[in-house]
């Protein structure tokens, strides 16, 4: 293998209490050699962009359900290019855009790879790991493509069975999964109300496709009622799936507007960050709760979601749904929305506007190109 140039990496060395204590005090960047043996089937990534996720942000606080080893370099989705490969690997060549499949590599995986994180220079990975670009593909929106597309077609369409013809309300619209299920709704006929805090960053939900736009606060940032304006969207029948990786209030507020027999498809809880323990203790004492009431009256479905550790358990169910976005990724239906980029060294007010929701769609790390 040839000499190659060393890196720089980001590394969390221990758990803090929140996410934004742990970047202030857990959180430091160090040179990275690059690797110098790769194992037969391996190649080498030379990282040019990492998304800066939310997961991203609660693993530093062991607060997300999968907990990585401090130390770690965080990043569980990154883009790059070939920058070698092991002696087995023959359809790649030095150069080749790839992005790195985070079920496979990253601090999120449970295998041998989870060490390589895309806040860094350069990342291993095994040959399966990796799925080169299309030409009309950046860096920025690769890194910023399977957690969220996956993420949003199994929810909408596995658990959620929106079909055609279906209204869904899209709770936090202008975050990065929100933006992937509005195309997605979108893209298998279904009309869309998209939902956020802000009226202006909700304009560019609207050029995703969105039919109907939704202000879930009052003027002073207050959660407001919005039922009555999910029924005069619907003729009064109420939307059919809620697609809700905010949590709190608003979800408690969407499940009024519920159509009767309607989905309710948890994501994620965004709003509400520290339901679980910090510095990586285990049980969630600030657990969201729904009222069950509404539910049974209503005869609706709630439907945890988790992505990952249901793709885990039955892999079945990954090659149709890859297929399906890399058939509209290539038609030109689906494009991932990048806000703005930051340099590696930069990474700590990456994560902190992350933190803040300051932008719409992604945020995406650039390590130093060598």
């Amino acid at each position: 293998m040839i000499e190659l140039p060393t890196g720089r990496r980001v590394v969390v060395d221990a758990f803090g209490e929140t996410p934004l204590e742990a970047i202030a005090k857990h959180l430091r960047i160090e040179d990275q050699p690059a690797p110098t043996d790769l194992g037969p089937g391996e190649v080498l990534v030379a990282v040019r962009s990492a998304a800066v996720g939310w997961v991203d942000l609660l693993m530093t606080s062991g607060q997300y359900q999968h907990m990585a080893t401090p130390p770690y370099t965080p990043g569980l989705e990154f883009a790059g290019e070939i920058a070698a490969v092991g002696s087995e690997v023959a359809d790649l060549a030095v150069g080749t855009r790839v992005v790195v499949d985070p079920f496979v590599v990253g601090p999120r995986t449970s295998g041998p790879y989870r060490v390589w994180g895309g806040f860094a220079s350069w990342a291993v990975a095994p040959r399966e790991g990796v799925f080169p670009l299309p030409d009309r593909l950046g860096f920025d929106e690769a890194a910023n493509l399977l957690g969220n597309y996956e993420t949003a077609y199994f929810c909408l369409l596995t658990r959620g069975r929106l079909q055609a013809g279906e209204t869904v309300l899209v709770l936090g619209a202008t975050g990065s999964t929100g933006l992937a299920a509005v195309t997605i709704a979108k893209q298998v006929g279904a009309q869309v109300i998209a939902a956020g805090r802000s009226a202006e960053k909700l304009e560019a939900v609207a050029e995703e496709g969105a039919d109907h736009l939704l202000v879930t606060v009052d003027e002073h940032g207050e959660l407001r009622p919005f039922r009555d304006d999910l029924k005069a969207l619907t003729g009064g029948r109420g939307v059919d799936v809620i697609y809700d990786p905010v949590g709190g209030d608003v979800s408690v507020e969407a499940l009024k507007g519920a159509a009767f027999g309607g989905r309710f498809v948890l994501v994620g809880w965004a709003s509400t960050p520290f339901v679980a323990r910090g510095k990586g203790q285990r049980g969630a004492p600030r657990a969201n709760q729904l009222p069950t009431n509404l539910i049974m009256m209503k005869g609706l479905d709630v439907l945890g979601s988790p992505t990952v550790i249901t793709t885990a358990r039955d892999p079945s169910l990954r090659p149709p749904r890859l297929e399906q976005i890399w058939k509209w990724l290539e038609g030109g239906a689906i494009r991932p929305r990048v806000g703005p980029g930051y340099d590696l060294e930069d990474v700590v007010e990456a994560m902190k506007a992350k933190w803040e929701s300051r932008f719409v769609g992604g945020c995406v790390l650039h390590p130093p190109k060598l």
